[in-house]
């Protein structure tokens, strides 16, 4: 916990109450209302916990107002373009950055532990071939816990140790396996000479009737989309996850919860809906018309992709993004690609309209990402589980975190109650 440097006086019916205040590393202060209730009788409210700190942490660290997002202190743009997601893995999971031979043994242990147990490929079959990949991987995961008994004791550090390393290496097998099944194509198996972007996309394009060969440049983009999405602080996937594991639920469990929350179409489901919206939009010259829709007020229509719960700036993640979706077209050949030309256009009349500026909605990190998966062969239904598996190392860093932190309670949100008072029941007859 911050350092309680003052206090902040609270008057409630003549009575005052002060309430310590604590000042973290970076960001604004925070006022501690633990024991408001025990001493005033009062709760505070704040739908959407958007004023409320839930925890302390020392993951992530996000300024909204000026664009910054820092993993451990370091920011996400040097991240992305220096390093690599299971060095960022390792970072977010250890606090610090690995040497090379830490690195070494991360890689070699994650790479182990990319295999499935082999009756869970029936437990996949048990789904219908039409079924979202989502709907498959809150199921396999949370199913997870039948599998591996021998890493669900949360109050086991060695065992917490072992899950986090299985989640991180399975998810992507999970995913490509999910949408394998959903091709109707057999499973293929991970590869121990590849490194973890290439193994996923091996796993979801090799076939067994012929050789397929991973484009470094694709899977380097790939990797690039695993960093960009690794850990976003308290958002509501994590909070999720948080919550469940306040429960003392077991790893996989807690995590089944974070997909099934990030599947909503305001979370992980941004980019899809993104690339549904640019594909509605069709072509450059039918953008001021959305426009002015996403402007009209009676108009259920908006712009997906721009602006942020979080960012009221440029999100520093979508400038990277936006930068390795011109290596992907270029490489693939698709310069004329309508999509992307509709996106950069739109980008552009967007930025430069007055009452998009006023209400600061910049583009972020889905309004690229869909269209550089998309280009990858990828369908809308497999955007959401690949933010799934990118999130999971995030996930596991602040489930990790809230276990191993002495102060953690189960999570109660109270609230403000507006429905009828004390009422005696009447029978049937008489109503």
């Amino acid at each position: 916990m911050a350092e309680t440097a003052k206090t902040a006086t609270l008057t409630l019916d003549g009575k005052s109450y002060e309430l310590p205040v604590h000042s973290p590393t970076a960001g604004p202060d925070v006022l501690d209302i633990r024991k408001l209730y025990g001493q005033a009788g009062v709760f505070t409210y704040d739908p959407g916990f958007t004023s409320t700190a839930s925890c302390d942490s020392t993951i992530t660290y996000i300024d909204g107002e000026k664009g910054v997002l820092l993993h451990r202190g370091y920011p996400i743009s040097q991240l992305a373009s220096q390093s690599h997601y299971l060095e960022v893995c390792y970072l977010l999971l250890y606090g610090e950055l690995p040497s090379a031979a830490q690195l070494e043994d991360f890689e070699s242990t994650i790479t182990r532990h990319t295999m499935l147990h082999e009756q869970m490929q029936y437990f996949f079959r048990g789904f219908r071939r039409d079924a979202h990949p989502m709907a498959t991987m809150v199921g396999v995961v949370g199913a997870m816990s039948a599998f591996y008994h021998d890493s669900t004791d949360i109050n086991d550090p060695k065992q917490r140790e072992i899950a986090s390393h299985r989640l991180i290496a399975k998810m992507p097998t999970i995913a490509a396996w999910a949408y394998k099944y959903n091709l109707g194509q057999p499973f293929i198996y991970p590869r121990n000479d590849l490194d973890y972007a290439s193994n996923f996309l091996h796993m979801c394009f090799a076939v067994p009737a012929e050789e397929y060969h991973v484009n470094p440049i694709i899977a380097r983009a790939m990797d690039r989309i695993f960093t960009l999405h690794a850990d976003h602080e308290q958002n509501a996937s994590t909070s999720t996850v948080r919550l469940a594991s306040s429960s003392g639920a077991n790893p996989f469990a807690c995590i089944a919860a974070g997909i099934a929350c990030l599947w909503g179409p305001a979370h992980g489901g941004a980019n899809q809906a993104c690339l549904e919206m640019l594909k509605e939009i069709g072509t450059p010259d039918r953008i001021p018309e959305y426009i002015a829709r996403a402007k009209d007020k009676n108009d259920p229509f908006r712009l997906m992709g721009f602006g942020h719960r979080v960012y009221k700036n440029f999100d520093p993640r979508a400038m990277v993004m936006k930068q390795s979706a011109d290596e992907i077209l270029d490489l693939l050949g698709v310069h004329n690609n309508p999509i992307l030309a509709t996106a950069k256009e739109l980008e552009q009349q967007a930025l430069a309209d007055p009452y998009f500026a006023e209400k600061k909605l910049f583009p972020n990190v889905d309004f690229y990402s869909g269209v550089i998966l998309e280009a990858m062969g990828f369908p809308t239904s497999m955007f959401t589980p690949i933010f799934a598996l990118s999130r999971t190392v995030g996930w596991i860093s602040q489930w990790k975190e809230q276990l191993e932190d002495p102060a953690h309670k189960i999570g109660r949100p109270r609230q403000l109650y507006l429905g009828a008072t004390e009422r005696d029941y009447v029978d049937i007859e008489d109503r």
